[in-house]
């Protein structure tokens, strides 16, 4: 990506993710390279998209561009959350915080399956106390609620398809009863899936 790029938005040095605002700041030409980890829910959703692009010629490559800019936002804003939330970790160890990072990106491969906190602490290498204690001061949430939290917002943005209805959106993000999830996504949304797909004017 370009540093014009960025700098079209009118973006401000500290409005950028901390990973590019030295970049920015010395007007580097050097190449930008940052380990992603696991790849999020909301990200496959636009690769797929991207991989089943149903337009042609200069529609088809107007949607690529701005489906490519989408994942540049989703990276983005990934990175400014992860900064944030490293300042509420310094207390912990380095190594732990690591395998806490960890625990988040085996979540991320499978919010509808996750693993149980226990194998989830054996997978990283943490008991299960450090982890849960853990995970909190880092994510400021249990590993249940940012599932569910995750889950929620995949199917926020689920709802924008019209084909999908709202039982089959609950279902796939792993809810077996839609009162549940739509009660689940009131509270954290402040309005129904209804009148939130409602909203979209689609």
């Amino acid at each position: 990506m370009e540093l014009d790029f960025l700098r079209s938005f009118g973006a401000s040095l500290e409005s950028l993710p901390p990973q590019l605002q030295q970049l920015i700041d010395r007007d580097s030409k050097q190449r930008f390279h940052q380990s992603l980890g696991a790849t999020p829910y909301s990200m496959q959703m636009v690769l797929q998209q991207i991989l089943n692009c149903p337009y042609c010629g200069l529609t088809k490559r107007m949607y690529l561009e701005s489906k490519t800019l989408e994942l540049v936002v989703l990276q983005f804003a990934q990175w400014t959350e992860d900064h944030k939330k490293l300042a509420h970790s310094k207390s912990l160890p380095f190594r732990d915080v690591e395998q806490i990072y960890q625990a988040r990106d085996i979540l991320n491969r499978d919010l509808i399956n996750p693993p149980s906190l226990m194998e989830l602490a054996r997978q990283t290498g943490l008991n299960d106390y450090k982890l849960k204690l853990g995970f909190r001061q880092v994510f400021r949430t249990t590993v249940f609620g940012y599932v569910q939290s995750c889950r929620l917002e995949l199917a926020k943005q689920l709802l924008s398809d019209r084909n999908l209805s709202i039982a089959a959106i609950a279902y796939r993000v792993g809810y077996a009863s839609q009162s549940r999830f739509c009660y689940l996504f009131k509270r954290q949304f402040g309005m129904t899936p209804k009148a939130y797909r409602a909203s979209l004017h689609l």
